[in-house]
């Protein structure tokens, strides 16, 4: 049983050496305007993807551009052998996470002497990169 679980631990080993992960932490960005620019890059090739957020008139897609190129810079750092891969367009966003933050909670005056409450938002973002697997044409 031992043999097996060294099989597969190295096959996930090699999986892993495929994936690139980056993450970006408290970002001050609340997360419904995050995914709204997050969702336009997912399952894109990263070159593309990186037009898209350069272009992009939302201001989240400044950090996500910036956090995007650190997971490109992660995944080149990985694969030092296969850099044609990035220029052939087979590296792409597999798994783009958006996830609520910390929330600062803030008073602001009202009417009649109450009290408003601002939820200052925050999120997490996690980018994936992988490499498409090569398509098998029959014959």
């Amino acid at each position: 049983m031992g043999a097996r679980k060294r099989i597969m631990a190295e096959r996930l080993k090699e999986q892993k050496k495929q994936t690139a992960i980056a993450k970006l932490n408290d970002i001050p960005t609340s997360p419904r305007k995050m995914r709204l620019v997050a969702d336009t890059v997912r399952g894109v090739e990263v070159n593309h993807a990186l037009d898209l957020l350069k272009f992009s008139k939302k201001a989240p897609s400044v950090r996500l551009e910036k956090l995007l190129r650190s997971a490109i810079a992660n995944w080149e750092a990985k694969n030092p052998e296969s850099g044609k891969e990035l220029d052939n367009g087979n590296v792409y966003v597999k798994t783009i996470m958006v996830d609520e933050g910390r929330t600062l909670k803030r008073i602001r005056p009202c009417p009649q002497g109450r009290a408003g409450r601002i939820r200052k938002r925050s999120n997490h973002v996690t980018i994936i990169l992988d490499v498409k697997k090569p398509t098998a044409v029959e014959a």
